[in-house]
């Protein structure tokens, strides 16, 4: 191969990566919004009755200092709720599979 066309090449392929990466968070975006997820604010209470009870609640972190609340999170099979005391102030979708590129595994 010619010096141009390596150069070409890897400028392509540099370009071809990003882009995979682009339409996955896309995918992802828009699967969200077909999913019913936790709303920041509704209490534990509120998120079981609707969602039921989850499939496992993961060890609480945080709390070291005043200036760092505790942080429960209760997992569902598609998502993950994240508890300040007992609001909701996120939820987030799991990972479909072990090699998606998405969020980071929940720390146990």
């Amino acid at each position: 191969m010619r010096p141009t066309s390596c150069l070409l090449l890897s400028v392509l392929l540099c370009f071809a990566g990003g882009a995979s990466a682009d339409t996955l968070l896309v995918e992802r975006a828009q699967q969200k919004a077909h999913v019913a997820l936790p709303e920041r604010g509704l209490s534990a209470a509120q998120v079981q009755a609707r969602f039921g009870a989850p499939a496992q609640r993961l060890e609480p972190r945080g709390g070291q200092k005043a200036q760092w609340p505790t942080i429960h999170r209760w997992v569902y099979p598609e998502f993950t709720v994240y508890f300040e005391r007992d609001r909701v102030i996120d939820a987030v979708l799991n990972q479909a599979t072990a090699s998606e590129t998405g969020p980071k595994p929940a720390i146990r």
